[in-house]
């Protein structure tokens, strides 16, 4: 066959995959046949393996064939949950699985294997509403441009193939559920992407773009954030990687572009096609900003928005104009004079707006974007640029919303039913953690195995990275002294090993410390004066200096490094690291200026942040401006002390978030332990670590709900909302005025632990509860039996002592009937399945352990009940309203988990004595709030009304619904399916 019907080829090829597509694999050489039957004569000589092998030989990983197969394979690669594989995702045998159910022989076999490694990487997940399929190579009119385009910048760039399989089919996932650019009905598609602080979300958005325009998209609105510094980094990155040198030149000479003073311009960096893609039968991209000016009124060029229609009678989104129409890509200011004047001219152009086919990519979309406006208030205003953002989406019905975020609890507590906002109502999806990133996980022991005494550099994040800074008198500067010490020393570690080699071609451009107290300027100008006074009495080069320094390399960066260096050089003394120090010094601060503050005061502002334009080595000072999106780029050494009253703006003030590639254990974070909300208790690193929890629990309530059931997803994004989580009392998850609910009617939780935690606070509510416990606390065993489970992948055994006690299923399920609560809808969920596997035939549970848990010293007794029975009670405060934190000790868990059978046998004789099947585990935590630690009797005993009946439980992990389902959902009106329920007298 020749190479003019390779398009016959690929249309076979797509017509036997897509009958695959959301199924099992099935015999390649069999489909091909039965597709070729309704095909030209052409394609009979396609429907065989040696066709197949011959085109694979002489391929191309970009080409068209090669893409299709890519898409589908990966596809089946990280498919989760199918019954027709047994290998795991994500693996060469699960590969190889999908080879056996295709038919494939060996070399065919070879031949993919080299086109498309086996991605290994963790997929998206995905919440999405039901949409129409559309995004295929065939919509695609001739070849795609700009996709393959910026698939080999990747490649030459060193990004391994896994994750640019991983990038493309994050990108599929987004593009395939914006609207055929191409169909006759307009219709808004919006939804949310959810990456990482500073994890690469840039790139997903870039790729969207490219694909989408590709596709037919032909006009791109970035709103690349709310400052100058990030609009500008934004237009840069997509003038690089997307747009290309021919598209910013237009015809003029190379020192006439706005990079004419960029390194990597004149370097070559600039993605280049040979000539303008309109003249190979592409199309271009026309530039309405450049990076150093935002969008401004186009007065009488105005022309340069109006849309080319090489068939004037059909509409712009017919694929007879839209494929010969140039593409128009703007980056703007989240700023609402920015967006009027953009709005003003879209007003103006002569091609009618509701033939555009729009994409609106919203950068960090949970700021600004949001309309914080209460709208159950009579007459309420959106917010400013909220108001814009919808003006666009009203003017340009075939827009569509796209927002990037790594704090999303703002967009997800957007009312679903308000049509002109930004609530993600198509999709929501959740990026992996890339390769090679350091987040908010690296720097914390979440779940640790190892006890805090046993802990060291080597097994303790927290310990490897984290510095306390602890300042009881304003003027002691020790912390920041040995913070920048520690940015001296890190940055003679960057050039010993570039002087050793081991990094390949790669240098260390830039080497950054950040430090961040405030957002007043005022607070930086006297920070400055503090930093440059430190630098310049610090005795670098000189002896004192250097006694300093061999104090700090000895006990911090030699240990920490010998074990965490990944195989880079580390010096064996002082000695060795010395002769480098001098010129790490000189690097940073031989222009007499070390420290760089950037925060918009002029008066202040002693240099310029562009990572871009030079290579910086230099200490930085500022709030707002490096608080959110903007990359502070090599940045080894945080000083940080700010505080933030909720989750979403703590975590994007994380900038030592990132790849930290060649210097990852150089990484230091000097963090404020100190009194925060007026709660000595807490400290900034506690805030750190609960953020981590709320994401990671946000992240895996999405991945586990994400598994459709029959083809038909089990949640939508309107019924995200009650998926999120809050760890600490004082940290929301965003703002109060952005947080809606809707009703979870039941939550079905085989094998897996529940932890209520609405529990009452007025005193005849908690009597109640303390009676109805009463009579399951005096049928408890008279003494104490220890249950362990051993961890055996982790290497830790998990032991406790606890009281022993049965309960009946109908007992059990009658009464938690009867308990009362602070927030009865956070139980109902947990109820409704509990009745139903007490009520199913035959019952899914039989019976219900009950495990009382004793500490293990004499300390926090209570006396309860009416035979004076003595139990360990546990301290606990409530998080908001009703609500308490965390109840449970992890330690409880791995027993209980293997009694319900959700765990793998324990290696303890007393625990597997009460595995059974059809059993459930009911663990009890008689709670005391601070409050009332001093309100017990000589006798131990405390007024019922004072405390907390608080039980968790682990329902058996064989009661499973027939159907697979979770969730079940309603609304507050069933006709309206997905609308949101706001209950304001609940509203946090």
């Amino acid at each position: 066959m020749t190479a003019s019907n390779d398009g016959i080829r690929l249309e076979l090829h797509h017509a036997a995959l897509t009958d695959m597509n959301g199924s099992r694999p099935k015999k390649l050489v069999r489909a091909l046949v039965y597709q070729a039957e309704d095909m030209p004569m052409e394609a009979e000589s396609c429907a065989n393996e040696g066709d197949f092998q011959r085109t694979l030989s002489t391929s191309h990983p970009t080409d068209q064939l090669v893409e299709l197969w890519r898409k589908q394979l990966t596809r089946w690669d990280f498919a989760e949950g199918r019954g027709w594989a047994t290998a795991e995702p994500r693996t060469d045998e699960r590969r190889s699985e999908v080879y056996g159910l295709l038919g494939l022989g060996d070399e065919t076999r070879k031949l993919l294997d080299a086109l498309i490694p086996v991605s290994k990487a963790a997929g998206p997940v995905v919440i999405s509403d039901a949409f129409v399929p559309w995004y295929t190579p065939q919509s695609q009119q001739g070849r795609p441009c700009y996709w393959p385009s910026y698939r080999n910048l990747l490649a030459a760039k060193g990004w391994p193939e896994h994750a640019i399989a991983g990038l493309d089919v994050a990108t599929d996932d987004v593009v395939e559920r914006l609207a055929d650019p191409t169909r006759a009905e307009a219709y808004q598609s919006k939804g949310l992407v959810v990456g990482y602080v500073q994890s690469g979300k840039t790139a997903n958005f870039t790729g969207v773009t490219a694909k989408a325009v590709d596709a037919g998209y032909r006009l791109v609105i970035v709103l690349g954030g709310t400052l100058n510094l990030l609009r500008a980094q934004t237009q840069r990155r997509l003038d690089m990687e997307l747009v290309g040198r021919e598209n910013i030149l237009r015809g003029a000479n190379e020192y006439e572009s706005d990079y004419a003073d960029d390194p990597a311009w004149n370097q070559g960096k600039f993605v280049t096609f040979g000539g303008l893609p309109s003249t190979f039968g592409g199309f271009d991209i026309v530039r309405m900003t450049t990076r150093d000016n935002d969008y401004a009124s186009l007065l009488q060029g105005i022309v340069a928005l109006e849309f080319e229609k090489q068939e004037p009678a059909l509409p712009l989104y017919d694929p007879r104009n839209l494929h010969r129409s140039s593409a128009r890509l703007m980056v703007v200011k989240k700023n609402k004079t920015v967006l009027a004047k953009l709005v003003k001219d879209l007003n103006k152009i002569k091609t009618p707006l509701s033939e555009i086919p729009v994409l609106i990519i919203d950068d960090e979309s949970d700021e600004a974007s949001v309309n914080t406006s209460n709208p159950t208030k009579p007459d309420a205003e959106r917010t400013a640029i909220n108001e814009k953002i919808s003006e666009l989406l009203r003017m340009l019905p075939r827009a569509q919303y796209v927002g990037y975020t790594a704090t999303p609890f703002a967009n997800v507590f957007v009312d679903p039913s308000d049509a002109e906002d930004i609530f993600p109502k198509d999709f929501i999806i959740s990026l992996p953690r890339p390769d090679g990133y350091m987040g908010a996980r690296d720097f914390h022991d979440l779940d640790s195995p190892a006890a805090r005494e046993d802990r060291t550099f080597e097994n303790s994040n927290e310990l490897a990275h984290v510095r306390d800074v602890v300042v009881d008198d304003e003027g002691d500067d020790t912390c920041l002294q040995q913070a920048m010490d520690m940015f001296v020393l890190s940055a003679a570690m960057k050039l010993f090993r570039e002087d050793k080699g081991g990094l390949g071609d790669r240098y260390f451009q830039h080497h950054t410390m950040l430090i961040h107290e405030s957002v007043r300027t005022e607070v930086h100008r006297e920070l400055l004066g503090r930093a440059t006074q430190l630098w310049w009495n610090s005795g670098y080069l000189g002896a004192r200096g250097h006694d300093r320094l061999r104090k700090l390399f000895e006990s911090d960066v030699a240990p920490v490094s010998a074990v965490r260096a990944d195989g880079h050089a580390v010096p064996a003394t002082f000695e060795e690291l010395a002769p480098f120090i001098g010129p790490a010094v000189t690097r940073i601060g031989g222009d007499d200026k070390p420290i760089i503050v950037v925060n918009g005061d002029k008066d202040v502002e002693t240099g310029e942040a562009d990572f871009d334009k030079r290579s910086i080595w230099k200490i930085l000072i500022g709030g707002q401006k490096l608080a959110r999106g903007f990359t502070v780029e090599g940045l080894t050494v945080s000083y940080f002390r700010r505080r933030a009253g909720n989750a979403s703006t703590l975590m994007q003030m994380g900038r030592w978030f990132g790849f930290r590639q060649g210097y990852r254990d150089l990484v230091r974070l000097y963090l404020g332990r100190e009194e925060v909300m007026g709660r000595k208790e807490i400290d900034l690193y506690d805030a750190f670590e609960a953020i981590c929890l709320d994401e990671e629990s946000f992240r895996s309530e999405l991945a586990q709900y994400s598994v459709t059931i029959d083809g038909n997803p089990q949640i939508t994004p309107a019924q995200v909302p009650p998926l999120v989580s809050q760890h600490l009392p004082w940290l929301k998850p965003t703002s109060p005025n952005k947080m809606y609910n809707a009703r979870l009617v039941e939550l079905r939780s085989p094998g897996q632990w529940q932890e209520p935690t609405a529990y009452p606070s007025k005193i005849a509510d908690l009597r109640h509860n303390t009676g109805a416990w009463a009579t399951v606390l005096e049928s408890l065993s008279a003494d104490s039996t220890s249950y362990g489970y051993n961890f055996v992948d982790k290497g830790v055994v998990h032991r406790f002592d606890a009281f022993t006690g049965h309960l009946r299923a109908e007992e059990f399920l009658d009464l938690v009937t009867r308990l009362r609560w602070g927030a009865e809808s956070q139980f109902a969920p947990h109820l409704t399945y509990l009745r139903e596997i007490v009520r199913a035939v035959p019952a899914q549970v039989e019976d219900w352990v009950v495990l009382a848990p004793q500490h293990a010293t004499q300390g926090k007794r209570v006396t309860l009940g009416s035979h004076g029975r003595s139990f360990s009670w546990f301290a606990r405060d409530r998080r908001r309203g009703p609500l308490f934190g965390a109840i449970s000790d992890v330690k409880h868990r791995g027993a209980a988990l293997r009694i319900a059978g959700a765990l793998t046998e324990s290696g303890d004789a007393a625990t597997e004595g009460l595995v059974a099947p059809r059993r459930g585990v009911v663990v009890l935590y008689p709670i005391v709030e601070s409050m009332h630690h001093n309100d017990f009797d000589d006798q131990g005993r405390i007024d019922p009304g004072k405390l907390v009946m608080a039980f968790d439980f682990v329902a058996p992990a064989s009661a499973r619904s027939g159907d697979g389902r979770v969730l079940r959902f309603t609304t507050i009106d069933s006709a309206l399916e997905g609308a949101a329920i706001i209950d304001t007298d609940s509203r946090p």
